[in-house]
């Protein structure tokens, strides 16, 4: 029984992103935040660390110090090869709440999904080049990722099950319990965005307050969706949908999944009868269309 603070379920803090662990990138020696003559610095750092694989669905991300008005040149700069080939990616640049003093992330990916097992690099050399009107990026960066395997799971609130592929074979079809009429799961394209064995999930809203521990929690959303074990709920598992937004699942099914997945893995959510979630509440970049993608969000990028 776990309430979301925005369309699901609630854990510790309704407004997350995986990148606040520690965001990471090889900085250039000359990035003291000092102000160059071209203006204000602007620091990046990037959520993927070096050497680290992600799935398939996972955008590079990278966070900026200030609210810049001009991503043309960020854009311009950046050369991203996937199997040493150049990849033909975007920037998107939406209101970040990762962390105090970078209040906006730039997101790149591609049309599709990266290629599985794939290694992506990326030059990042901004140092010096405006950010817009009196604003200067103050380091260039470099990163090398890898992907996994194609680690696709298929959502149906209709037939309440949940279908894992990984590089296009079936490895799981486990029965599901989605969110009641009054609050539905988000549907759309979700990426699996942090795991923990066990979650600390709290709601204090009037008529739900709870304080609970939930095993096998894989997060979603921002705002509080998991992909989680509810052996409280294992009667309408499979059978309706009655949580408050999260994915419930048997526990043995939760901790196969759990085990098997990885952050950047696709979800795709159908028939959940919420909307779609949005692509700020999480990494839901697949909810944009490419069309849209292209036009860089907050500032201009072409």
């Amino acid at each position: 029984m776990v309430v979301a603070l925005v369309a699901g379920c609630a854990g510790q803090s309704a407004n997350w992103r995986g990148g606040a662990r520690s965001p990471t990138g090889a900085a250039s020696p000359s990035s003291s935040g000092t102000p160059s003559a071209a203006g204000q610095p602007v620091h990046v750092r990037l959520y993927q660390s070096d050497g680290a694989t992600y799935g398939v669905g996972i955008p590079i991300i990278a966070y900026l110090s200030a609210t810049i008005t001009d991503g043309r040149a960020f854009a311009a700069a950046t050369r991203v090869t996937v199997n040493g080939s150049p990849a033909q990616g975007a920037w998107y640049f939406q209101k970040s709440a990762v962390y105090q003093g970078y209040p906006v992330e730039a997101h790149y990916r591609l049309q599709d999904y990266w290629p599985a097992h794939a290694s992506i690099h990326l030059d990042l050399p901004v140092q010096g080049k405006s950010a817009g009107a009196g604003l200067a990026f103050d380091n260039s960066l470099t990163l090398d990722m890898s992907t996994g395997p194609a680690n696709i799971s298929k959502i149906d609130g209709a037939s309440e099950r949940m279908v894992v592929t990984s590089d296009g074979q079936q490895v799981f079809s486990f029965p599901v319990s989605l969110g009641k009429a009054s609050t539905p799961t988000f549907g759309g394209v979700k990426v699996l965005m942090a795991k923990n064995r066990v979650e600390h999930m709290v709601s204090n809203t009037p008529g739900n307050v709870y304080d609970l521990t939930v095993p096998w929690s894989v997060r979603i959303t921002n705002s509080g969706e998991f992909i989680h074990a509810a052996s409280w709920n294992g009667g309408n598992i499979g059978q309706r949908s009655t949580s408050h937004g999260c994915t419930n699942l048997n526990e043995n099914d939760a901790h196969q999944f759990f085990d098997f997945a990885q952050v950047g893995d696709v979800a795709v959510y159908t028939n959940t009868g919420g909307p779609t979630m949005p692509s700020w509440d999480g990494y839901g970049d697949w909810n944009v269309s490419w069309g849209s993608w292209q036009g860089g969000g907050l500032v201009p990028t072409s």
